[in-house]
């Protein structure tokens, strides 16, 4: 592809990353042109929307590039934060971020991009995508610590035929580098963290705005009441800190974290530190997998990440008929949560992922109901 002749547009942050990147593709010859993307307008201190626009402004000036603007608030509304809240409701941890990626960035942002004349789209993740004989293939970055090919996998694979990641192969420290050399106003901007229409507000006093408030008892494994919670959707499986529970009579002066949630008790079930084995999962039932490879029947080996900041674990993967998947660790696996993601990867290959639906613990004597142990068929 003659990179004159191409062009691309970018989806610029106002951050950093994003800046390199159209930096970067405007050195190699493309043709460059920025998008900035609103998917979250409050005002308050907390949402930089403003600020990150202006900041784009200000990069694409520097590099001499029109910058566009699209509104895609409504959309995130309806496709992500129902999404994030119906899974809190549900008693689950959701990650609202891998379904900005597929839903929004990579999916309407994409598509307005090429209503705009763009042949491909980049945007400043750290992930890799090369084009492989049977379609493109997510690879990891680089530079580990920033590899973002977690938040990705759920994008549909077709997608990333139109996909630059300029900043694949560079190291963040490189990155900043590049945008002080060049005099972009942003070299220095801090990273952006959390999920991005909460930003550095407090957790609870957002979802309190959503959520009702439904205060119900605090029980020990063994049924033991040691106090009140605020409503289950505020907590988190493997949460220790906002417990607000003292020391008990008989027990050792050790923290309290929270074990499961019965919705259906409405009760908030915890242990405490020398019992935390007792949350270790020896594996997970998935939802439907979204395949980043040529889908599989089989059962086969792969290291899986449950978290962003987890280290893959090597585990067993069963494909099911119904699209899931039986995954198998290991090693048992701590406050391992339904809702979370499962993301599978050979080597440096991002596989795909699913959600994950049902949790085993070591502690447990039947399997999740989404273990299929009988054969596959084609």
């Amino acid at each position: 592809m003659s990179t004159s002749n191409t062009r691309v547009i970018v989806g610029m942050s106002g951050g950093v990353d994003s800046a390199v990147a159209a930096l970067l593709l405007r050195e190699a010859g493309y043709d460059v042109a920025g998008l900035f993307m609103s998917n979250w307008e409050e005002e308050d201190v907390f949402c930089t929307t403003a600020q990150d626009y202006q900041d784009a402004r200000s990069v694409a000036a520097e590099l001499g590039i029109v910058l566009h603007r699209v509104n895609f608030a409504d959309a995130y509304r309806a496709q992500v934060f129902s999404y994030f809240l119906d899974e809190y409701r549900a008693g689950r941890t959701p990650n609202p971020d891998v379904l900005c990626n597929r839903e929004i960035k990579f999916g309407l942002c994409l598509d307005y991009a090429a209503r705009l004349g763009a042949q491909c789209y980049a945007t400043g993740h750290y992930a890799r995508c090369l084009a492989l004989p049977d379609g493109p293939a997510l690879y990891q970055a680089f530079d580990a610590g920033k590899d973002q090919s977690y938040f990705l996998h759920a994008v549909a694979r077709a997608r990333f035929r139109q996909v630059l990641f300029p900043l694949g192969e560079l190291q963040k420290s490189q990155v900043r580098e590049r945008a002080r050399t060049a005099g972009l106003p942003v070299y220095d901007k801090p990273d952006s963290t959390g999920i991005c229409f909460i930003g550095e507000r407090p957790f609870a006093d957002f979802l309190g705005r959503y959520l009702p408030a439904t205060p119900g008892v605090i029980e020990t494994l063994e049924g033991r009441v040691v106090g009140e919670h605020r409503g289950l959707p505020f907590y988190t499986l493997g949460q220790r800190a906002g417990l607000a529970i003292g020391g008990a009579r008989g027990r050792a002066q050790e923290p309290w974290y929270v074990a499961r949630k019965d919705t259906q008790r409405n009760a908030l079930i915890v242990l405490q530190r020398h019992e935390q084995e007792r949350l270790d999962a020896t594996a997970v039932s998935t939802g439907a997998l979204n395949w980043l490879c040529a889908p599989r029947t089989e059962g086969f080996g792969a290291d899986v990440k449950l978290r962003y900041r987890q280290p893959a674990q090597p585990a067993r993967v069963t494909p099911r008929p119904d699209g899931g998947a039986w995954i198998e660790f290991e090693r048992p696996q701590r406050a391992a949560t339904p809702g979370q993601f499962a993301v599978l990867y050979e080597q440096d290959r991002c596989l795909g992922g699913a959600v994950v639906d049902e949790v085993e613990l070591a502690c447990t004597a039947q399997p999740p109901s989404g273990r299929s142990p009988a054969p596959l068929t084609a």
